[in-house]
């Protein structure tokens, strides 16, 4: 389970991190995104390395470059509206998660039983962070912000919250109980299928390429599949009935999500931001208009990148 399990957090840290971070703001993470390999390079080492001072040292380093990354959130939320909107709601977990992450990392790699978990379930919630936390939070956010001609329909709204919220709850029945964290489960679950859903429903359809369709099928097919697993791991813990061991969930809804949600979806939104550039460039030339289908339209300035949906919210 080991190897599997650090392959996967590689992948986020080297790829779906820097990746997200150009969606949410191409303009104002450029650098962040550019340096992030760095530090990404110090938390991948960490991990296959033994357990000890140097894997410590290099797992800190990480963790402080996911702090500052957490430290951005509360700017794009207090941005002088009574309350948030539900895609400012979610790229603000987005970046917050991966300090969970990191956090969790410093202690697994120290060899700390940190709040008292078991070094295995630290070692899973690092993936768990940057993925159903990272990457889950930002692709309902997009999917949020690109359905519909005015506001979001209520589905992909009701992912900008529940996905968040379902992510914060699996969090806290860490510390509560099995039930708690089963309810987490049942709220996550919900926010995924409901991102799973206008995203074969809405975007998937006015992708312009085969590639790209293939790619969205291919992240909405997954989530059920993946979310069922995770329920049914949930409900063993919390009612004792047969259910899968954590190294079996590693192999199947843990890199499930990695490469058929988390990789796919980044890859089809890049895919879209391309298919939406002026011929010059970003910031070269007429708006290109709707993105996807015809009900899904980018709302974004001509001068920044099409599909980022957030840089409005920047500070």
């Amino acid at each position: 389970m080991t190897v599997l399990v650090n392959t996967i957090v590689t992948l986020g840290m080297f790829y779906v991190v820097p990746a997200g971070l150009r969606l949410i703001d191409p303009a104002g993470l450029r650098r962040v995104a550019r340096l992030w390999p760095l530090p990404a390079a110090a938390g991948a080492v960490s991990l296959w390395l033994p357990r000890g001072a140097v894997a410590t040292a290099l797992a800190a380093l990480y963790a402080a470059a996911c702090l500052a990354l957490a430290a951005r959130a509360p700017a794009r939320l207090l941005r002088g509206r009574s309350l948030p909107r539900p895609p400012e709601i979610a790229v603000a977990t987005a970046l917050v998660s991966p300090s969970i992450a990191g956090t969790a990392l410093v202690a697994e790699r120290a060899g700390i039983r940190l709040f008292g978990f078991d070094l295995d379930i630290l070692a899973l919630t690092v993936p768990h962070f940057h993925f159903a936390g990272f990457t889950a939070a930002l692709v309902a956010g997009l999917v949020c912000r690109a359905v519909g001609t005015g506001s979001p329909d209520r589905l992909s709204r009701g992912a900008a919250y529940s996905v968040p919220a379902g992510t914060a709850l699996v969090l806290l029945g860490y510390f509560v109980d099995d039930w708690a964290e089963l309810v987490g489960a049942v709220v996550l679950t919900a926010g995924m299928w409901a991102v799973a859903l206008p995203t074969w429903r809405e975007i998937r359809p006015g992708a312009r390429d085969r590639t790209t369709r293939a790619l969205l099928s291919t992240s909405a097919v997954v989530l059920v599949a993946t979310m069922l697993l995770a329920l049914w791991w949930a409900a063993g813990e919390a009612t004792d009935i047969v259910h899968p061991t954590l190294t079996w969930m590693a192999a199947t809804h843990g890199l499930g999500n990695a490469l058929g949600f988390a990789l796919c979806s980044l890859l089809a939104w890049h895919r879209l931001s391309a298919e939406t550039a002026p011929s010059g460039g970003p910031g070269e030339g007429p708006d290109t208009g709707p993105v996807v289908h015809r009900n899904v339209r980018s709302g974004i300035h001509p001068d920044t990148h099409p599909t980022a949906h957030f840089e409005e919210f920047s500070p």
